[in-house]
């Protein structure tokens, strides 16, 4: 993995990417894999919030979408790049201190479960600054205090902005965390995953950012 500096020269290697969606999340998530090659080097991981009595086709939507593998994540399962993980309906997906997949039916959090904070916290804790978490379109307020716990821990945030969202509850509310580096059009974002992660570097998503986007 490459290390990219940003223009304050700060020093980053992701080796994670996290993502959060609830309403519109559906029509968001593929628009953004399929933009990101087939030998992406590090494990997505995504909350996207279904309905529980419903079926859910929802591996199946992305990977027709998408050059990486989609899966539902598995207990206690290592992360490898290259691959989709999906948190399964009814369970929350949390990263263990040993780096493998923890899979609980605890209580909701912010009404849901699988909940984005719950998985947010802990690749907080298991990668620190070497996390980057993206907030798409949803309603309610997930993923924000998720968001402050990578912020804390050095990483990255990036969120949808509210031209690109079905509904922007999500993104404001990571947002009004304080936590988000850039808001991103939904067109953009798998850009700024890649200049963050490949060798195009940080200074390349302030670039990007600044000609056409939103900074926070």
């Amino acid at each position: 993995m490459q290390e990219t500096k940003d223009e304050s020269g700060r020093v980053d290697t992701i080796r994670v990417v996290t993502i959060a969606a609830s309403l519109g999340g559906i029509e968001a998530l593929p628009r953004i894999l399929q933009e990101l090659p087939a030998d992406f080097p590090v494990p997505i991981l995504v909350v996207q919030h279904l309905a529980e009595n419903c079926p859910t086709y929802l591996v199946e939507i992305l990977q027709a979408r998408s050059p990486l593998r989609v899966k539902w994540a598995v207990d206690g399962e290592s992360p490898e790049g290259g691959t989709v993980y999906l948190a399964p309906r009814g369970r929350h997906l949390t990263v263990t201190p040993i780096g493998t997949f923890c899979l609980r039916a605890s209580a909701r959090v912010n009404w849901v479960r699988p909940a984005a904070d719950v998985l947010f916290e802990s690749v907080a804790r298991y990668y620190g600054s070497d996390a980057l978490a993206i907030v798409l379109t949803g309603s309610l307020e997930d993923g924000a205090a998720g968001s402050v716990h990578i912020k804390q821990a050095g990483g990255w945030v990036l969120v949808q902005d509210e031209e690109s969202c079905r509904c922007f509850d999500m993104p404001r509310s990571a947002i009004r965390s304080g936590a988000v580096d850039f808001v991103l059009s939904l067109e953009a974002l798998p850009y700024a995953i890649m200049c963050l992660i490949m060798s195009f570097g940080a200074t390349s998503l302030f670039r990007v950012a600044r000609s056409n986007l939103a900074v926070v």
